[in-house]
């Protein structure tokens, strides 16, 4: 009778198990909840937002300072820096235009950064997880429906935003909307923080008192929607 060959030993055995190890889905879930808690430690111990709004080189000006804040900006968002801060950061540094240029195009880099670790090392491991009626609801939708739901959920800032990021990338939801949407629908909150960022050392002028009245009634009607949503869901 013919056996089955004995799986290699020595060196390159060795070789191949620890790479199918490294390799495997909840290796790589570990990794990133290990970068996520190494970018939110070193986020309460740097502090970045501070640095952003006061402590922004002088000697940068112009076009450039404005690309090096956005890129900046998208690192401080995947590292869990709030981003009403960062919006008003802009806003403070670049006024209402470059400023709201800058807070969105670092928003959409966030998210891509986001979106891409959550992809590469989270999807294989949760996907299974996806159980029980509401979490399946949920993940149909964002597969199904990308562009709409994603454009949806950033309108309305009542969820957070690195959850939305990393609940798209565990569906199967692609790149394209993931990233249109975002871009798209971050624009109003983010604009109305930009502004309020750059009249904030006017705070009864009439485009500061609208900023901050239109981050109220977006804030509001958030709350109205998980409201009725609950309602819906217990019914």
């Amino acid at each position: 009778m013919l056996r089955s060959a004995a799986p290699p030993a020595g060196p390159t055995g060795l070789a191949a198990r620890s790479s199918r190890a490294l390799l495997s889905p909840w290796f790589r879930l570990g990794l990133l909840v290990a970068l996520l808690a190494g970018a939110a430690a070193t986020v309460l111990a740097v502090r970045p937002e501070r640095l952003l709004a006061g402590g922004w080189p002088p000697q940068l000006s112009g076009g450039a300072a404005v690309v090096l804040f956005a890129v900046a900006y998208g690192l401080c968002t995947a590292a869990f820096v709030p981003r009403p801060i960062l919006n008003l950061a802009a806003g403070a540094l670049f006024g209402s235009p470059f400023g709201t240029a800058a807070a969105v195009a670092g928003t959409v880099l966030g998210s891509g950064i986001s979106f891409g670790l959550g992809r590469l090392l989270g999807q294989d491991a949760l996907r299974p997880l996806l159980r029980g009626r509401w979490l399946t609801a949920a993940d149909r939708q964002l597969s199904r429906h990308g562009f709409r739901s994603m454009l949806a959920i950033r309108l309305f800032p009542g969820v957070p935003f690195a959850a939305a990021n990393y609940c798209a990338a565990v569906s199967r939801m692609g790149w394209a909307p993931f990233l249109l949407a975002t871009g798209i629908g971050s624009v109003p909150n983010t604009a109305a923080y930009v502004i309020a960022g750059s009249h904030a050392s006017a705070p009864t002028s009439p485009a500061f008192l609208a900023a901050m009245a239109f981050i109220g009634v977006t804030g509001l009607a958030a709350v109205v929607v998980a409201w009725r949503k609950r309602g819906h869901a217990r019914a």
